[in-house]
């Protein structure tokens, strides 16, 4: 444990113990106050935190301003005279009280302090020991001179950050490491704007002088470029020569193994992949390591065009990171409780179950839902269990979830970036549901269905949350390819954001294209026409399609299908009104009475 003015952290139970009297903490704030008092007496810069605890996520600074009020609450701390944590206006915070190992049970002694930040590391990453076990094989195979090239894509979220980030960390002092950050919207205005951010935090780093000076005389329009020499004449683009800046990472590299890492190149300007293009297929020996993370880019991204060149002659690998399994999951929900040494027995039944099922294994959805369900409250810590298990405030029907609030934010920026014609599209698709095939967006928006195909298919090549989930083969014998969103959020979000009006005018036309589609076979679709006319709100639609399936199961002795066809039926013809309530229900009745079996008990005839 770390222990600080009175205080202990027990990161073994996320929690802080002052005078014998256990403290219970949010995961969040733990996080950051296990942040600080493991990196005492140095600024701790906002993005810093931001980066190391949320990685891969937006996430506003205001949020460590409400952390930091919290904890400052709990420790007894005042701001304007800070015995633990100091604030550095408009730069960071700063852990200014003296942080001593606590020798006790399980406690790991002084000398382990680095083993301690590296497993706090680790743990934010999980499921992914095949991919850095090559990770790490190809690192090899650049410190022996063999230049290296490595794109890690996947989906947000996937756990891209936090792979790179596991890599770095076990670089060592042995290796150079340069990282810069392409950003959205910067690729048409800034060219080579992730390279100079890597090439500025090489130069600063603590032996970063030797770099400097190649850099000044092997490609002195770059180095002018980072402000690191006397010189005041302008740099343009066109005076930043790749090969200049490829010699010199080469000669860089000579002392000791450098690591280029590029993120979000999916946002990088063309200049920046041709660099990257112009590292991967130089001759000479190096030892250079170029790691680049990506997310979606469509077919027209000239990031694809580069990536499959230099795939094909073999002078790049690959890493494309998938959905973590349930077991990974698992072990993701007890870290983020606090719980990873305690078991699965810890945990609620059922919940790994269900976040797994909700976050569709993105860790980033998975973090995000335990936080939700624990902010929300039906997930509550049972202090009064030695073990310091948790508990469900009710059943998982109760919480069935809405999309927590970070993710909303995350989720509709993507959303945003599409144009208001492919908004539609999708918002149309997510009537049908996870699945929609084309017909049904074209029926829902009145237009061409091969044009809308079309649409749909350059929708899932540009975009990471929709993918072709195959085709469907309609009742005239033609066929009609369907879609499927990646997350079940990416549909909620987008159906949650339908106007209650098009949402209803869209189910309704969907139900009457499947009618059309199935004339006198009605009975086959009769469960989905009758689930888009009660979206539609169309009750007495919905009676009719059930009814017609019922009668059809009577027929075929399916007597089972026909009494839930009818009890659903009879759920619906309660919603009507009147006199028409009455007569549909006794009309209900009768149809259940008509075969062996059919007769049920209503409350409400």
């Amino acid at each position: 444990m770390k222990q600080f003015g009175g205080f202990r952290l027990d990161t073994g139970n996320g929690c802080v113990w002052r005078e014998g009297v256990r403290i219970a903490l949010p995961p969040r704030p733990f996080m950051v106050l296990r942040y600080l008092v493991e990196h005492p007496g140095r600024l701790i810069t906002h993005d810093e935190l931001l980066d190391a605890l949320w990685p891969e996520t937006y996430v506003q600074p205001q949020v460590l301003r409400t952390y930091m009020l919290e904890l400052r609450k709990l420790l007894g701390d005042d701001a304007a005279e800070p015995r633990f944590i100091q604030t550095l206006t408009k730069r960071g915070y700063c852990f200014v009280a003296r942080v001593s190992d606590s020798e006790g049970e399980g406690d790991r002694g002084p000398g382990d302090t680095r083993q301690e930040a590296t497993a706090a590391e680790g743990r934010r990453m999980v499921g992914r020991d095949e991919e850095m076990r090559r990770l790490h094989a190809l690192k090899e195979r650049a410190a022996g001179g063999h230049r290296q090239v490595i794109f890690v894509g996947g989906e947000a979220g996937i756990g891209k950050t936090a792979l790179v980030d596991a890599l770095c960390e076990g670089l060592g002092d042995g290796w150079g490491v340069a990282r810069g950050q392409c950003v959205d919207g910067f690729a048409e205005t800034e060219e080579y704007y992730p390279v100079i951010e890597a090439m500025s935090r090489l130069c600063a780093a603590g032996d970063g002088e030797r770099a400097c000076g190649v850099l000044e005389r092997m490609a002195p329009a770059w180095s002018r470029g980072l402000g690191r020499t006397n010189v005041t004449a302008s740099v343009t683009n066109s005076d930043r020569r790749p090969g200049d800046l490829c010699a010199a990472l080469e000669q860089i590299a000579e002392q000791k193994p450098l690591a280029l890492v590029f993120e979000d190149l999916h946002w990088g300007d063309e200049a920046t992949l041709h660099l990257i293009g112009a590292l991967a297929r130089r001759r000479a020996p190096a030892k250079l390591l170029v790691v680049a993370t990506w997310g979606a880019a469509g077919a027209e991204h000239p990031l694809r065009a580069m990536r499959q060149n230099l795939l094909m002659r073999q002078l790049c690998e690959e890493l494309m990171l998938g959905p973590l399994p349930r077991d990974a999951v698992s072990r993701l929900v007890r870290q983020e409780l606090g719980q990873e040494k305690l078991g699965q027995e810890t945990l609620p039944a059922g919940l790994t179950a269900f976040v797994h099922q909700h976050a569709e294994g993105n860790p980033l959805f998975a973090i995000a839902i335990v936080e939700h369900l624990t902010a929300r409250r039906f997930l509550v810590r049972d202090d009064a269990d030695d073990a310091r298990t948790w508990k469900l405030a009710g059943g998982f029907e109760e919480m069935e979830l809405e999309v927590p609030e970070r993710l909303a934010q995350m989720i509709e920026l993507e959303i945003a970036r599409l144009s208001a014609e492919e908004q539609r599209i999708l918002g149309a698709g997510s009537v049908m549901g996870i699945a929609f095939p084309a017909w049904a967006v074209a029926a829902a928006l009145e237009q061409d269905a091969a044009g809308i195909e079309e649409a749909c298919a350059a929708l899932a090549r540009r975009v990471h949350f929709v993918e072709r989930g195959g085709q469907d083969e309609l009742p005239d014998g033609t066929r009609s390819e369907f879609y499927v969103f990646v997350h079940g959020l990416y549909r909620e979000m987008l159906y949650r954001g339908l106007a209650a009006t098009r949402r209803a005018e869209w189910h309704r036309r969907i139900a009457a294209r499947l009618g059309e589609m199935f004339r006198g076979r009605e009975w086959a679709v009769a469960r989905e026409m009758a689930g888009h006319r009660e979206a539609a709100g169309a009750w007495d639609g919905a009676v009719d399609a059930l009814e017609t399936g019922a009668r059809h199961a009577r027929e075929v002795r399916e007597h089972g299908e026909a009494r839930l066809l009818l009890e659903d039926a009879l759920r619906l013809a309660e919603k009507l009104s009147g006199e028409e309530r009455a007569e549909r229900v006794r009309g209900l009745h009768r149809e259940m009475g008509r075969g062996s079996g059919l007769r049920i008990v209503s409350g409400k005839a």
